[in-house]
Formats: C-alpha cells, sequence, structure tokens
C-alpha cells in the first residue's frame, strides 16, 4: 500500500487509499514494564495511520506473548507480512528485547523509515547496534522523556510523513 501523503492522515483500514500503514515494535516477550506506555504510543499513532500492531499495548498480552492462540511461526509470518506492509516503522527501544531487534533488522533490510525511541533516564544504556545505525534520515533514534512521548511522535511525523509517501 502507497500512501498519497499526510493530508490524508486519519483513522481507518491500512489498505485504504492514502493511509500510512504503521508497524509499533515494542518489548512481549522480554518484558511488559513499559505496556501502558506503547497503549499511549499506539494511540497517538493512530493519529497518523492505522497501527497494524496495535496488540503490542494491550493489556491482555503478557510476557508469554501470543503462543498460546498461535505458534510462533504463524506469529513470525504475520509480523512479517505487516513489516513488509508498513510505510513507517516505530519503536519504543527502552526494554531490551531480542524481537525488537530483529523487527529492526529486517526493517532496515526492506529500506523502511524506522524511527526509535529511547528513555535515557531509564539507567539502561541502548545497544550500539541499535544507536550506530542512525542515520539520521531513514534510520533516526532520539532520546526522549516519558511526559513527552506524543509530542516526540508529533514532532516526527509532521516533520517526515510527507516524505513517507509511497516508501513501502
Amino acid at each position: 500500500m502507497a500512501a498519497s501523503g499526510a493530508e490524508t492522515l486519519e483513522r481507518g483500514d491500512p489498505g485504504e487509499q492514502g493511509r500510512l500503514a504503521l508497524y509499533f515494535c515494542g518489548s512481549i516477550r522480554g518484558g511488559r514494564q513499559d505496556r501502558a506506555l506503547y497503549e499511549r504510543i499506539v494511540s497517538r499513532l493512530r493519529r497518523f495511520g492505522a497501527v497494524l500492531t496495535e496488540h503490542v499495548a494491550t493489556a491482555e498480552l503478557g510476557a508469554g506473548g501470543e503462543e498460546a492462540a498461535r505458534g510462533d511461526r504463524l506469529i513470525h509470518e504475520q509480523d512479517l507480512a505487516w513489516l513488509q506492509q508498513a510505510d513507517v516503522v516505530v519503536a519504543e527501544v527502552t526494554q531490551p528485547s531480542l524481537g525488537v531487534g530483529y523487527e529492526l533488522g529486517r526493517a532496515v533490510a526492506l529500506n523502511k523509515p524506522i524511527l526509535c525511541l529511547f528513555r535515557p533516564q531509564s539507567g539502561r544504556v541502548l545497544s550500539a547496534m541499535i544507536r550506530g545505525a542512525a542515520d539520521g534520515s531513514r534510520f533516526q533514534v532520539w532520546d526522549y522523556e516519558e511526559a513527552e512521548v506524543e509530542a516526540m511522535l508529533d514532532r516526527y511525523f509532521e516533520a517526515t510523513a510527507p516524505q513517507h509517501a509511497g516508501v513501502s
């Protein structure tokens, strides 16, 4: 699906003409400590497009992930299909997660625009493989404080959304 521009960014199905398809990455099996923050991020992302991976923010999804309902292979295949469909990838990378790192590597290979959000005040140090991949353009890593997450997303999409038109 190719997006036609920022002026058409409103809620709807990701398959609709002019809608950005957004892939949100957040820790699931790596730890759910930031789930409430993920919910805020997904809520804000809906302003800019259709979030393909809203389930990452749901309270019902525990640290065990989705394995009870679906097998790991099906989860992998579905997530890769969504990743291929996505126009933009947004990842909260403060909580270390092998899955998020894998998704980001695949997104780089697919040449997707990527925004990684990291909270230095967490006391963690972001992996050099993530921070070192930042090029200031296609792959961006922004440090932020939790209280400003919505403003950071607004800033990113207001500045870059027209550039993402037709990127997938």
